[in-house]
């Protein structure tokens, strides 16, 4: 069976009865990249708190995309509709169920605690930065629309590379396209429908790949904590 194989990484037997989330050969790039993930959210957050316009870039990209005529409106919106709770409830519910049939209950574990760390620092940045957008009662930094779905986007690619045992930088490689398409989605959909600012949405994408990182390590921690405890 799946789950009794000993799992090799980089050709050397690991003894992990469960592959990693995060897989090892990923964990120092994945490590850089949240770093400055973190520096960039914390650099447009102090540029911009406390601020109820949009700055320099956003006055630049802004206009490309913001107010999307129809059929883009639609479009943008059924993209945000995957953002908010219900829509997001169910892309969960899909990637969890997914990973319980490929017998990955790690993977599932992460596919929530991934997501959910994501919206959760998202929630919790808002307020501290104070930005707003069409009146003083809409924080919009940083966007957790976009924040989720990169966060589900870096999940499912981060659990393919494991089960795939990809290499370095073949997993890399997927693990940013993954979260770029994702994030430049979710994005143009908020800045179309004009819900955030350009800025809102790159700090909720460096949010995800700040945190969604670190969530994956957590859980390969924990699960092997308990593994060994149990043996």
């Amino acid at each position: 069976m799946a789950s009794a194989e000993t799992e090799r990484q980089d050709g050397h037997t690991t003894g992990r009865l469960a592959p990693a989330v995060l897989p090892p050969p990923l964990r120092a790039r994945c490590g850089v990249i949240a770093a400055l993930a973190t520096l960039t959210v914390v650099v447009l957050g102090s540029l911009y708190a406390g601020h109820s316009r949009p700055g320099p870039v956003d006055a630049w990209l802004q206009p490309a995309v913001d107010g999307a005529p129809s059929p883009w409106r639609v479009t943008a919106s059924a993209i945000d509709f995957l953002g908010e709770p219900v829509g997001a409830a169910l892309l969960a519910g899909v990637a969890v169920t997914g990973c319980l049939l490929l017998r990955r209950p790690r993977a599932a574990v992460f596919a929530v605690a991934g997501t959910g760390a994501a919206v959760v620092a998202t929630t919790l940045l808002k307020p501290v930065v104070g930005r707003t957008i069409h009146g003083d009662g809409n924080l919009s930094y940083p966007s957790g629309h976009t924040a989720f779905l990169t966060a589900l986007a870096l999940v499912v690619a981060l659990s393919v590379t494991g089960r795939l045992r990809l290499g370095r930088t073949a997993g890399t490689v997927l693990v940013l396209a993954a979260a770029l398409v994702a994030g430049a989605a979710m994005g143009w959909a908020q800045v179309a429908l004009g819900a955030h600012y350009p800025t809102d949405v790159l700090g909720g994408w460096c949010t995800a790949l700040a945190v969604t990182p670190a969530t994956g390590w957590l859980v390969d921690k924990a699960a092997d904590a308990r593994r060994r405890y149990s043996t």
